[in-house]
């Protein structure tokens, strides 16, 4: 598939034809906060990083609900070094383990609540306790593993339960695809102002997962330290998805220059 590499006039970049939008991180949390309230239909967030893209080449519906989504970010070096390389404005990184404080804190001052939904059982709801113990104003209604089928009358129960607490932000983490077609699925039953997608931001939340050292992070290099703590679940993503990427990016350079 070509890449447009046109920029867009909502102030995006196109990558694999995913519009990024090109915001700083401080305003992307504004511009989300500031949804809350607004009536309508729930405003949807989602993220790529490399692994993303790669998924939304190989699964069409995940390809156009990321096409479809209200605003796409940047979570990853691999889109930076994708955009440089196809000549398009560079995103911003912006990454969960570092907006959440941000997010939480303007949550707690406007008295917005949040709903956390993903991760192994117990994770989710241990991210809630620590959420609440730094910050004891912030609104967490509730919180539910991923772990279920989204075919399954479970899922039905958690549709149930979100709705019972009326969550203004609900924070969607269960990985790629599953994560982003669970709410485009959903959003038309949650009554909710906002579905983020946020990969495993409650396993760095709860402090099961420890974040990369910043010298590490800072440099694109996060990929390294997540592999060696949880290979046997990251050693596909990164060792045979990286490779993919890359031939992706150039592929479409190449055609690009044509």
């Amino acid at each position: 598939m070509a890449v447009d590499t046109e920029q867009v006039s909502t102030g995006a970049s196109r990558i694999f034809d995913i519009p990024i939008d090109l915001g700083r991180p401080a305003e992307l949390l504004h511009r989300i906060t500031g949804w809350v309230g607004q009536g309508g239909p729930p405003r949807r967030v989602m993220y790529v990083n490399a692994h993303v893209l790669n998924q939304s080449q190989e699964n069409p519906l995940l390809r156009r609900t990321l096409e479809e989504a209200d605003l796409v970010y940047c979570d990853g070096y691999g889109v930076r070094l994708a955009a440089k390389a196809l000549e398009v404005q560079t995103p911003h990184r912006m990454t969960g383990a570092d907006w959440i404080w941000g997010l939480a804190t303007m949550c707690e001052r406007a008295e917005q609540s949040i709903y956390l939904l993903g991760s192994e059982p117990g994770v989710a709801s241990e991210a809630a306790t620590r959420l609440h113990r730094l910050y004891p104003r912030l609104q967490v209604t509730g919180a539910h593993h991923g772990y279920f089928d989204l075919d399954s009358p479970h899922a039905d129960r958690v549709i149930e339960d979100i709705n019972e607490q009326e969550p203004d932000i609900v924070l969607v983490g269960m990985g790629t695809p599953k994560q982003e077609l669970w709410v485009e699925r959903n959003a038309s039953l949650l009554r909710a102002d906002v579905l983020w997608t946020v990969g495993a931001l409650f396993d760095y939340v709860s402090g099961r997962v420890p974040r990369a050292p910043a010298w590490l992070a800072d440099n694109g290099l996060e990929w390294i330290f997540r592999l060696a703590i949880e290979p046997q679940r990251m050693w596909r993503r990164y060792l045979l998805g990286n490779p993919v990427f890359v031939s992706r990016v150039i592929s479409q350079a190449r055609h690009r220059d044509g």
